[in-house]
């Protein structure tokens, strides 16, 4: 059995400190919208010759996921690969929101929904807070998971933690993040 304290349980929500929400965009990068734009295009020229029904439903769904992409790196789009800061609005943002985490000598938890973007975040954030951080997917064994999250739950500071939604996404304990 595993035994979970709720938010909604009475005793505990007057433990917990009150949430606090910032919506924060980011803004795409000259590159990211002339590839946008052409993905765009090119979808709009399959779908004007493709018939109604399920394959044009495929279409759609695949080009989403690419739009997706797209906007987190173009180079994830692309596949080549070098994921330069300067070429994502997204890494560009999260610099600045961990420049104040690292000044404040905080933790942070980020998530991607794919599995090939921790590494290149993993990389991307070790620039910022010139020392390394955790990464934590699908293809890690269990056993090194709890060691994973033992390390990020220790003293020793380790700044950050970048999961995957599948592996990361339900039943961690991770509070020594506070973003």
């Amino acid at each position: 059995y595993i035994l979970r304290r709720l938010k909604t349980d009475k005793s505990v929500i007057s433990d917990l400190p009150e949430k606090v929400e910032m919506k924060v965009f980011s803004e795409l990068t000259r590159k990211q919208v002339l590839l946008y734009k052409k993905a765009l295009k090119d979808l709009k020229a399959v779908l004007e010759n493709s018939e109604e029904g399920i394959q044009r439903k495929g279409i759609v769904v695949s080009s989403l996921m690419k739009f997706k992409q797209l906007c987190n790196h173009p180079d994830q789009f692309s596949g080549t690969g070098e994921f330069k800061e300067s070429d994502s609005g997204k890494f560009k943002r999260m610099r600045e929101i961990c420049e104040t985490i690292l000044e404040k000598r905080e933790r942070v938890l980020i998530f991607t929904q794919f599995k090939e973007m921790t590494e290149p975040i993993r990389q991307f954030l070790k620039s910022v807070f010139q020392r390394d951080g955790l990464v934590l997917h699908g293809g890690v064994a269990v056993a090194k998971r709890k060691k994973l999250i033992e390390q990020f739950q220790d003293d020793a500071y380790c700044p950050f933690m970048v999961l995957s939604l599948k592996a990361g996404g339900v039943g961690l304990n991770l509070t020594r993040a506070n973003h």
